[in-house]
């Protein structure tokens, strides 16, 4: 079968490649068909390898997906062939520490992921343990499905790790899909004004962001987050921050643009180390705190919204195309033409 391929921790080592179909499965997993995969943008730093992430190439890539279960092992309940499911991430824990006993296992210290640590959903085929799977509504196609996976990772972030008030001001640093699906989910939970901060490459994606109900679209090229944020209220700042970037830059902002007690929440990765003191941190008694991944009760939130409607992501979508298409996907992603591309094996 087709499948993309990270096959070597070297710039552009990615390809379409044919490898062998999936022969066994495990007593406690299902053979599922993969229907849509959407495309990461940490898949996008595996094909350029900027990652900051140990990766176990070769490796096919893939951890934002749903399908229709082929196959389930002899042990698995609540789930048979034909069932419409997505899948979570955590390809595999340990079962037996802390977190995975209290059902924080997106935290277990021997977690694995889909499409880093194991073979993932960009093929026809992929092996899935029934412990990840949730049904999906009919309500929700595919394609919607497909970016369930982030927008769980938006939800913890933001309606999870982060306490937002009725009528906050928050402000997002990044308008990639994290943070523009992390906007969503603020306006959802009551935000007052919303904010997202991006440069000038980001001019597609702050228009999306503006239609999404951004109060203000800021290019840090050409504006100061700083001046947009005194101008509200009391300036003093913002309730709340969250960096969906991951660069250093955007955290050394976010300190200046915070309020006194306010919030700031990491949700975006990037090894550049700091070099600006966090005093301001102290001065202001700021609450900063990371957040990663998603479990079992967020996915089923996500879903629910997803249902309802409440929650739509598809203006993220800027491309839905077959798996042989998948490096336009890539290159458009990188290139900031489009915010996500879903691909369809």
């Amino acid at each position: 079968m087709a499948a993309v391929v990270h096959y070597a921790l070297a710039p552009g080592a990615v390809e379409l490649r044919e490898v062998p179909r999936p022969a066994e499965i495990a007593e406690d997993e299902v053979l599922l068909e993969s229907r849509a995969v959407g495309v990461c943008g940490s898949e996008v730093h595996q094909y350029h390898n900027t990652q900051s992430w140990p990766v176990n190439v070769p490796v096919i890539l893939g951890h934002e997906f749903c399908g229709v279960v082929a196959r389930v092992g002899r042990a698995v309940r609540g789930f048979r062939e034909g069932d419409r499911v997505v899948s979570e991430t955590a390809a595999r824990i340990c079962g037996e520490c802390a977190y995975c006993r209290t059902g924080e296992y997106n935290l277990c210290p021997k977690r694995l992921g889909f499409g880093y640590g194991l073979d993932g959903a960009m093929a026809g085929l992929v092996k899935v343990p029934a412990r990840c799977l949730h049904h999906l509504p009919e309500a929700v196609s595919f394609e919607k499905a497909a970016l369930a996976e982030p927008c769980s990772v938006a939800y913890n972030a933001t309606c999870f790790k982060t306490h937002i008030r009725a009528g906050d001001a928050v402000l997002v640093y990044g308008p990639g899909p994290i943070g523009l699906l992390c906007l969503s989910l603020a306006k959802l939970s009551g935000a007052g004004w919303l904010g997202v901060v991006g440069l000038t490459q980001d001019a597609k994606r702050l228009a999306i962001a503006t239609a999404l109900g951004a109060d203000a679209a800021i290019d840090a090229q050409r504006q100061i987050a700083l001046e947009v944020v005194r101008a509200l209220g009391d300036g003093l700042g913002v309730d709340v921050v969250i960096d969906a970037s991951g660069a250093s830059r955007a955290l050394q902002s976010a300190l200046g643009v915070v309020r006194p007690g306010g919030q700031i929440t990491k949700v975006g990765w990037g090894p550049q180390p700091l070099d600006f003191s966090l005093d301001p941190l102290v001065a202001k008694a700021v609450r900063l705190q990371g957040s990663f991944s998603h479990n079992f009760p967020i996915w089923e939130k996500v879903i629910a919204l997803l249902a309802s409607g409440k929650l739509d992501p598809m203006p993220l979508v800027g491309r839905v195309e077959p798996l042989e298409n998948w490096r336009t996907c890539f290159d458009e992603m990188a290139s900031g033409e489009i915010v996500k591309g879903v691909l369809t094996p």
